[in-house]
């Protein structure tokens, strides 16, 4: 399930309004609609925290595993982080929940991404800043 409808099911299973989500979470009505609308992300785990408490949830029930990696990507290296991590997630979601690919071609994909993964850090490690 995405962040959107998770958000959405979550503030109806508590009764609230966009309007009341928003007042509790201390965001606007805007915000909430773009977020259920799929348009936003929330920028950092803090709001993230801010709307769970005001659903009665843990961060980590609104956001899913998934969605507390993207949130970091965010906070770590920008929105343009954030939004390709959140694209490859959904991306990769649709495609290993039952695709067009054999299962051997779904190990594959998932063992390049793995690589690639390691590969990165490894280069991430190598050219950076040493104290």
């Amino acid at each position: 399930m995405k962040f959107n409808e998770r958000l959405r099911m979550l503030r109806k299973k508590a009764g609230l309004t966009q309007t009341e989500l928003a007042e509790a979470a201390g965001s606007t009505m805007r915000s909430i609609q773009n977020y259920e609308a799929g348009k936003r992300y929330p920028q950092n785990i803090e709001i993230a925290k801010k709307l769970a408490a005001a659903l009665g949830v843990t961060s980590g029930e609104l956001l899913g595993e998934e969605g507390e990696i993207i949130v970091d990507a965010g906070e770590r290296g920008g929105r343009t982080s954030a939004r390709e991590l959140r694209e490859l997630v959904e991306n990769l979601s649709c495609l290993f929940a039952g695709g067009e690919l054999t299962e051997d071609d779904r190990d594959a994909a998932m063992k390049a991404l793995t690589e690639a993964y390691w590969i990165a850090k490894s280069n991430a490690k190598k050219y950076s800043n040493k104290k």
